[in-house]
């Protein structure tokens, strides 16, 4: 199994471009979807060049914070989303 990768292309604390490397495009969509519930992101975009030549990309920019908090707390977001799924999936089982 092959390590994710994350690396900052370009950026500094109020916008950046963040390449998710050995990773799909499924779980930077995730990520954007939550990093437009947090509060002071006033761009947000996943994104891939090209399917299958390039790794997908998140971008983001907040107005209040850092990109840093909000990819946080976006990545937080994300595992509590999945916690309650995995209950009521063995629940419904």
């Amino acid at each position: 199994m092959k390590s994710m990768e994350v690396v900052k292309v370009k950026g500094d604390d109020k916008a950046a471009l963040i390449e998710v490397r050995e990773e799909t495009f499924t779980l930077t969509s995730a990520i954007e979807e939550e990093l437009w519930e947090c509060k002071g992101v006033v761009e947000a975009a996943s994104f891939r060049e090209h399917p299958y030549l390039s790794e997908p990309k998140i971008w983001v920019k907040v107005e209040k914070g850092s990109v840093k908090e909000a990819l946080e707390n976006s990545v937080d977001s994300l595992i509590e989303i999945t916690k309650e799924f995995r209950d009521k999936f063995k629940k419904a089982l």
